[in-house]
């Protein structure tokens, strides 16, 4: 007992001490956090530029997801009402999930490429880091112009669309500048930008620009975000479709695509855990799983020069777009298109194809806002929602901004 008493005596002691000279000694370091007041907006500028890019892929993810219920590529196959709101094309700015979902995600990837953006850095006109932080700055601001009905800025004002993409026109046009002066890895993200260019070109109506735009895309271009299986971090890290379907149920391929197009592979599981059976979570209808990102690493196309490829076809008319349908066709393995050849008809086909092409990749909300009437499988206002005990679907054509926003911007 004496010597244990001394024992206590001399680490109560040797602690005393060692409290002098130090007063956060039972600090831990979280390897997940950054301190504050230890950033280095210069130095740390590559981290930060990632982590932008890594933001934006995990908001693409939410609103691939969530847009491709509101347009019919894909069905609520899940009980939350919030989601099937989506689906009903109704939704509300009291939604918990439009909010935590759709709005944040995509306004913290807008608000993390400015941590970039507002830093000197060195040689400006060449830096890589500028070129990511604008390139995923400028597809935050497109798909807020797409998907929601107005935006805002760093917590500015209410923007019209338009206004939203003459932001990310300006935004894109750095990321080119920006990555064509740093060379190497930044050649790429030029060429994403150019891609992006052209999409808000396009959608602001800007058809010579858009076309040139892209035109100067080189050929074969691909650029894709990727994504890894970290069981620890998969809500951020790991490929959200696949996700949506493996643990949540969440999304069944609308029937309207359950064909036998090899770009929208897909099929009805038994494979999971016993006790699903093969319905998805609202136990509702045979769970129809999409199969184009089969797991939680499947990569997630961003741009591309297929994409290019379409926008000048849509932009240049009629004639154009009969071409890429045919190529598109024959790529696929299908057969010749032999429908009506009137402009009317032949866009409804276009934009079908295109769907095939993209399907689950986020751009056919844009689509929809430019040319509603020619896109197939969107559910009809009015009609009755496919699953039981839910209102008719509504008329929205796009989103509204949550009510947080509303609440907690001062300029709203």
């Amino acid at each position: 007992m004496r010597n244990l008493k001394r024992l206590v005596s001399t680490v109560a002691a040797a602690g005393a001490l060692s409290l002098v000279g130090c007063d956060r000694w039972l600090t831990v370091p979280d390897p997940t956090v950054i301190d504050a007041d230890v950033l280095d907006p210069v130095a740390d500028a590559p981290t930060l530029a990632l982590s932008a890019q890594q933001n934006f892929a995990s908001a693409y993810g939410h609103l691939i997801v969530y847009s491709s219920w509101f347009v019919g590529e894909t069905d609520v196959s899940e009980t939350f009402p919030t989601r099937n709101e989506y689906g009903r094309r109704s939704v509300a700015i009291q939604n918990g999930s439009h909010d935590a979902d759709v709005w944040f995600p995509l306004s913290q990837a807008a608000s993390s490429a400015y941590l970039v953006l507002d830093a000197v850095l060195p040689t400006p006109a060449a830096n890589i880091n500028y070129a990511r932080a604008n390139l995923f700055l400028a597809f935050s601001y497109v798909l807020m112009a797409e998907q929601f009905c107005s935006g805002t800025v760093r917590a500015g004002p209410e923007l019209t669309t338009a206004a939203m993409l003459d932001s990310a026109v300006a935004h894109f046009g750095l990321a080119i500048s920006r990555g064509t002066g740093a060379a190497g890895p930044g050649l790429a993200l030029a060429d994403a930008a150019r891609v992006g260019l052209a999409r808000a070109e396009l959608q602001a109506g800007r058809l010579p620009q858009a076309i040139a735009a892209a035109n100067s895309v080189p050929a074969g271009f691909n650029f894709n975000l990727t994504f890894t299986d970290d069981l620890a971090q998969r809500f951020r890290l790991a490929n959200r479709m696949w996700f949506y379907v493996r643990d949540r149920g969440s999304i069944a391929v609308a029937p309207i695509w359950r064909t036998s197009d090899p770009r929208v592979p897909w099929l009805v599981t038994t494979a999971f855990a016993p006790q699903d059976a093969a319905y998805a979570s609202d136990r509702g209808i045979p769970y129809a799983i999409q199969q184009k990102y089969p797991d939680y690493s499947s990569p997630v196309r961003l741009a591309s020069k297929l994409e290019a490829d379409y926008i000048v076809a849509e932009a240049t008319g009629t004639a154009a777009q009969l071409t890429l349908i045919g190529a598109r066709r024959i790529a696929a393995g299908r057969p010749a298109y032999t429908g009506p050849t009137d402009a009317n008809s032949v866009l409804t086909e276009f934009f079908t194809q295109k769907g095939f092409d993209f399907y689950l990749e986020g751009k056919r909300m844009g689509d929809f806002r430019r040319y509603p009437n020619n896109i197939i499988g969107v559910p009809v206002p009015g009609s009755t929602y496919w699953k039981p005990g839910f209102a008719p679907v509504g008329s929205d054509t796009c989103y509204p901004f949550p009510i947080r926003e509303i609440d907690n911007n001062p300029n709203l």
